[in-house]
C-alpha cells in the first residue's frame, strides 16, 4: 500500500485532478465572490510597495489588502507547494516529463539540453544575447505580460474563472491563447529556430 507522500508524488489522474480544479471556482464564489487569477498579483504586490507620496500612480493607489490580500496568499501557497514537491516529496524533476515525440521535434530545431524546467538552449543568460534568446525570452516574456493586463487575466482566470462563469470575453481570450500558443509552436519556432 502507497504512503500518503507516494501518493502525492505521482501523477493525479485526470478524473481527480479536473474535478478539484473545477471545484475551486464555485469555492470562491460561495467564500466571497472571488476571482482566479495569478496576473493581478503583480499588480497587488506593486500597490503594496510603499512610494512617496505622488509617485505611485492613480492604478496602483487602491486598498490591496482587501481586494487582493487573499490571492498574493495563494500565490504563495502556490510557491510554498512548489518547493515542498521538490525538498519533501523528492520530485526535483517534476516538470521534465516530455513526450518523446517532442524532444525529437524540440531536438530537429536545435534543442537538446533537457536538464532543467525549460531547455537551457534558450532559457540562460547566455542564450538571451542570441537573436532566438531575445526573442523568446524579452520579446516574449513582454508579449505575455502585456496580454495579460490587455485581456483583462491570463490563462487561469480566463480558462478557469471566466469560462465557469460563462463570461463570452472569456471564451474568446482562451480561444486567443491558443491560437498564438499554436502558432507560435508551428510558425514562429520553427522559423526562429530553424
Amino acid at each position: 500500500m502507497e504512503t500518503m507522500l507516494e501518493s502525492l508524488a505521482a501523477p493525479w489522474p485526470w478524473y481527480v485532478a479536473g474535478p478539484l480544479i473545477g471545484l475551486v471556482v464555485p469555492i470562491l464564489l460561495l467564500v466571497g465572490g472571488k476571482v482566479f487569477g495569478i496576473s493581478a498579483n503583480l499588480r497587488h504586490m506593486c500597490a503594496a510597495l510603499p512610494a512617496p507620496e505622488g509617485l505611485k500612480p492613480s492604478f496602483l493607489r487602491y486598498d490591496w489588502k482587501k481586494s487582493g490580500g487573499w490571492n498574493l496568499f495563494f500565490v504563495f501557497g502556490v510557491a510554498l507547494g512548489g518547493f515542498l514537491a521538490v525538498t519533501l516529496l523528492g520530485m526535483p524533476d517534476a516538470g521534465q516529463s516530455i513526450s518523446e515525440a517532442t524532444r525529437s521535434d524540440l531536438a530537429a530545431l536545435g534543442i537538446q539540453d533537457f536538464s532543467g524546467l525549460v531547455p537551457a538552449d534558450l532559457f540562460t543568460w547566455s542564450s538571451l544575447f542570441t537573436p532566438a534568446g531575445f526573442v523568446v525570452v524579452v520579446l516574449g516574456g513582454f508579449l505575455v505580460g502585456f496580454g495579460a493586463r490587455y485581456a483583462g487575466g491570463c490563462t487561469s482566470g480566463h480558462a478557469i474563472s471566466g469560462l465557469a462563469d460563462l463570461q463570452l470575453p472569456s471564451l474568446v481570450a482562451v480561444l486567443g491563447f491558443f491560437a498564438g500558443g499554436l502558432l507560435v509552436t508551428f510558425g514562429i519556432l520553427p522559423l526562429l529556430l530553424g
